[in-house]
């Protein structure tokens, strides 16, 4: 064992795979073994390994400008380049872009912003952001107090109630569903109950609603139909921000340039990106802003000075570089297009899981999905945690990378390049890896009732 503390790993189970080199859509470890990358790395590595025209731009860049900072007026080409282009893209109007390295602090600067612009506007109280439980929005003291998993929360104290943050229904169907209740009235309910956090709170102290379109870490929660026009009707109704957290289903990962197309939500105040905004070859992050919000700031910033926030890598050249190769080659190859047709074969393919004894239920959309492990597919009673961590071993020696989520789901997000004779490959290694789980909870006699 060496002197690394690592991060989102067990310290007793440390350094089980060493990966040395990757190529496309698989990676190799120490000893030669082939992986099929079912999780795209860390649901970011959308051009998979070894793009020649990535690098390229990373050595060419690192030649020209290997380094320059963003403060006090200084600037550089490639910044000013990725700003108009991710400005053009997303669905955020008059789209202002701040850079930073990653979703985490991306959402932790948005969390600044939105109480300096309380405080711009004479609102100061207007400052409190509503997320929802199984939410996850990253790890730094203010993000992972945004986050809601068990996790990231134990142990850390989070300030959750300094930071006047506060929790709403997940929209998990499966797992929140009352007996007998339909997803319509499941959405009916759990919406009631945001509309009667606002009021109880009062909706002059709040100031945004954060959430993932698709959930990632949390489990790949797919709402049903309706939610997020309904979510939208009362936050409109009470001048609340969407802030739309797109770190994970941005740029193609749902089948469309990013998760609000696929789940219609129509013109976010906010939102943040990261993760395939360079395919993860190199660190960078976007908080995307409405333009009225930034012009707020404009002469608040001016009285003090400057505007008391930035990192020394926002806007690095080389993630800028890398960034904007990224977003030409997905535009240029018609990836998001691509990706959704083999987004959509993926979901054809995991679907007759379900009838698996140990899947309660699968989901997802494009090219991201998860299977929901069961003890009990009557009930839906989920297994311990060990059992999806027993799943995942399994695919691993079956040659198949995915992830165990929110303790008892195992998720998918192969690379956006994948091809559908990959995806029957991924399925095949799947089918091995559960096979082997389901024999392993027979042993242990934690099968409440096969099927």
């Amino acid at each position: 064992m060496t002197n690394v503390i690592y991060p989102t790993t067990n310290f007793k189970a440390t350094e089980q795979i060493v990966v040395e080199r990757g190529e496309g859509v698989y990676v190799y470890d120490n000893h030669g073994k082939q992986y099929l990358e079912g999780l795209a790395g860390l649901w970011c590595t959308s051009l998979g390994y070894g793009n020649q025209e990535l690098i390229d731009a990373a050595t060419a860049q690192m030649g020209q400008l290997s380094y320059y900072h963003a403060f006090g007026g200084k600037t550089h080409p490639m910044m000013m380049a990725l700003a108009d282009k991710i400005r053009d893209m997303v669905p955020v109007d008059n789209a202002k872009i701040f850079f930073g390295n990653s979703g985490s602090d991306a959402n932790d600067t948005f969390i600044k912003i939105l109480r300096y612009y309380a405080n711009a506007t004479g609102r100061p109280e207007k400052r409190k952001i509503i997320t929802r439980e199984r939410g996850y929005h990253g790890v730094t003291v203010a993000a992972g107090a945004l986050t809601s998993l068990p996790a990231n929360l134990t142990h850390f104290d989070a300030p959750v109630e300094a930071l006047g943050i506060l929790r709403t229904d997940h929209p998990h169907y499966y797992k929140g569903r009352h007996p007998g209740e339909s997803e319509e009235a499941f959405v009916d309910r759990i919406v009631g109950n945001l509309e009667k956090l606002i009021l109880a709170e009062g909706a002059d102290t709040i100031a945004a609603f954060l959430a993932e379109p698709i959930t990632g870490a949390s489990g790949v929660i797919v709402p049903p139909a309706g939610y997020y026009e309904k979510v939208q009707a009362v936050l409109n109704k009470h001048d609340i921000m969407f802030w739309a957290d797109e770190v994970i289903c941005g740029f193609g990962r749902t089948g469309n340039d990013f998760g609000c197309t696929t789940m219609n939500i129509e013109n976010p105040a906010l939102m943040t990106l990261a993760k395939q905004l360079s395919s993860a070859y190199v660190p960078i992050s976007a908080s995307v802003v409405r333009g009225d919000i930034y012009e707020a700031l404009v002469e608040p910033v001016s009285e003090v000075g400057v505007f008391g926030h930035g990192y020394t890598y926002s806007g690095h050249p080389l993630g800028c570089a890398v960034a904007l190769k990224t977003l030409e080659i997905y535009e240029r190859d018609n990836i998001f297009e691509k990706a959704a047709k083999t987004g959509a074969y993926l979901q054809k393919k995991l679907a007759p899981f379900a009838e698996h004894p140990l899947v309660g239920e699968v989901r997802g959309r494009g090219l991201i999905a998860a299977l929901e492990l069961v003890s009990d597919k009557a009930t839906g009673e989920g297994f311990p945690p060990s059992v999806a961590g027993f799943l995942t071993n399994a695919c691993a020696e079956a040659g198949l990378i995915g992830r165990p989520v929110a303790g008892t789901a195992f998720a998918l997000c192969p690379p956006l390049i994948i091809t559908e004779a990959q995806i029957d490959e991924l399925t095949d290694k799947l089918a091995t890896g559960l096979d082997a789980t389901l024999a392993h909870v027979h042993s242990e006699g934690l099968l409440k009732a096969a099927s």
